[in-house]
């Protein structure tokens, strides 16, 4: 499956409510952040605080664009917790971290605008 991050592309194929419920959206604070040396893409490391249920998940981010690692550390971000781990490289990402491209294909990370509880359930 391709995403396409074209603003003017149709939705995607319709699916039920019971399949949007399987994909796990949590919110987590990143507790680290590190350059992701020898990348493709400019990235970082990361290390997300999901809470007591889901604990901490590694990911790896294509925000090096927009963010600093020192601007990342405290952020809330939502991501799906319950793919597969999934090896980008050298590097081991447990959770899918989530952004909108904006004009340029920058990556711009999707958090609430205001401060919930770590582990906090999209819905």
């Amino acid at each position: 499956m391709h995403l396409d991050h074209d603003p003017a592309a149709p939705p995607a194929e319709q699916i039920g409510f019971d399949e949007f419920l399987k994909v796990d959206i949590r919110i987590g604070t990143i507790v680290a952040a590190e350059v992701y040396e020898g990348a493709r893409k400019p990235s970082y490391r990361l290390r997300i605080d999901f809470g007591p249920g889901v604990g901490e998940k590694k990911s790896v981010g294509q925000v090096a664009a927009l963010y600093s690692p020192e601007e990342l550390v405290g952020r809330q971000v939502a991501a799906v917790v319950n793919f597969p781990s999934r090896q980008i490289g050298k590097a081991l990402s447990e959770a899918l971290t989530l952004g909108f491209a904006d004009e340029e294909g920058r990556v711009t990370l999707f958090s609430p605008d205001k401060p919930v509880p770590n582990g906090a359930r999209l819905f």
